[in-house]
């Protein structure tokens, strides 16, 4: 299958078009990385505490930031989490500590910057766990166990604490709806003591500054070591300045990839440097298809000169690089609109690098092997004419006199 047949484009000659593209975005990506929104590093790389939050109605993320300002938490990153209907926002506290305690202080920070201050004096149901209701319920000991108390109360607990995980999605909207789940008496006996909030808090993750820099650091050797690897394999496969232009144009696709996730302000997670990787591979292996027509066509066409060839091979592959690049790229483009927020960084990452890996392997590294070996043309030509130089210098001297015989 084929979409162009006998085309006949002057890519090299647009070269300069292609060159102002490239400059423009990979500039402001530069300059957004080294001066205005910097690296958006996620929390795996610079360390800190994330909150998952569940919310009973939809989450006005306005409210939210002006409830935990109130509460003296500085500049929390909240964003939504999960498909619109799941009602699930993601709070990056930026705590950096590794203890467990960590863990119990991120969830009390929200609870108390959620809660309605009406209720204080009350525990929240939804927000209290199955040992603690055991606890309360052993120490309250409202069905009168006495002996048996601790078995019986720890199942009324779990009950409790499966009947709101399980048949109510983490919420309840009163404690009376625990009604016909547990005796009547334990209902009762939580009423005075316990309210519902409209939420809960359903994990919470820490990743020490340790461990951040840890990764920063091996995500930054991945790429470099992912692109010395194709360096050193289209040397062996091609010549060196056949390398050298693929690595080249892989370095662009990465550099407009951050810079765009920095002028987005988007988030650098693991998943991120993941599909970087990837569009590393797929732009190498896009480039490595146009390098190889190139290569037969100079077996078969010696007597044109490189840029029609070029021309020519660049013109040969493009339906093939159309057909492939365009199912990929609707196949990413698919993932980021409906794979949710998790795989909304990665897919982001791949729709930009799809894109910009397709158009470097047309103008950058096609150009940059011409551009080299007229520059190879252009030496040879001065270091002959340097070496021509003194021998003609020689042949101009004063000529020799003749004498003739009469």
């Amino acid at each position: 299958m084929e979409f162009f047949r006998n085309t006949n484009i002057d890519f090299l000659g647009k070269k300069w078009y292609f060159l102002a593209f490239s400059l423009i975005f990979s500039v402001a990506g530069l300059f957004s990385i080294f001066f205005w929104h910097h690296i958006p590093l996620g929390v795996e790389f610079r360390g800190g505490t994330l909150v998952y939050v569940k919310f009973a109605q939809t989450p006005n993320l306005d409210d939210i930031r002006h409830q935990m300002d109130r509460a003296g938490l500085k500049d929390p990153k909240i964003q939504n989490f999960g498909p619109p209907t799941a009602n699930e926002v993601l709070v990056d506290l930026g705590i950096q500590e590794t203890s467990e305690a960590a863990l119990d202080q991120g969830k009390n920070t929200i609870i108390r910057a959620l809660e309605p201050q009406a209720s204080t004096g009350k525990q929240d149901l939804n927000n209290t766990g199955a040992e603690s209701l055991e606890q309360y319920l052993m120490q309250k000991d409202p069905l009168h166990l006495g002996t048996d108390a601790q078995t019986r109360y720890t199942a009324i607990a779990h009950q409790i604490d499966d009947f709101r995980n399980k048949q109510r999605g983490g919420i309840l909207n009163s404690v009376d709806e625990l009604n016909g789940v547990v005796p009547a008496e334990v209902v009762s006996a939580l009423q005075p003591d316990f309210f519902t909030s409209g939420f809960v808090v359903r994990n919470v993750e820490i990743v020490g500054p340790q461990v951040g820099s840890q990764l920063r650091h091996q995500a930054i050797m991945a790429t470099l070591y992912s692109l010395a690897g194709m360096l050193v394999y289209l040397w062996f496969r091609f010549e060196l300045i056949y390398g050298i232009g693929a690595v080249v144009a892989c370095f662009h696709d990465t550099i407009i990839t951050v810079g765009f996730f920095s002028l987005l302000d988007k988030e650098i997670s693991l998943t991120v440097i993941a599909a970087i990787l990837t569009l590393i591979g797929y732009s190498m292996n896009d480039t490595i298809v146009v390098y190889d027509r190139i290569r037969e066509n100079l077996k078969l066409l010696r007597r044109e000169n490189l840029s029609d060839i070029v021309n020519k091979s660049i013109n040969q592959t493009l339906s093939r690089t159309i057909l492939t690049s365009g199912l990929t790229f609707l196949t990413v483009l698919s993932l980021y609109m409906f794979g949710g927020e998790v795989l909304r960084g990665f897919s982001l990452a791949l729709v930009i690098g799809i894109l910009i890996g397709t158009y470097s392997s047309i103008a950058i590294a096609a150009p940059m092997l011409v551009a080299y070996q007229d520059w190879r043309g252009r030496r040879a030509g001065q270091i002959a004419a340097e070496k021509m130089a003194p021998a003609a210098r020689g042949n101009a001297g004063p000529k020799a006199k003749v004498k003739v015989k009469a």
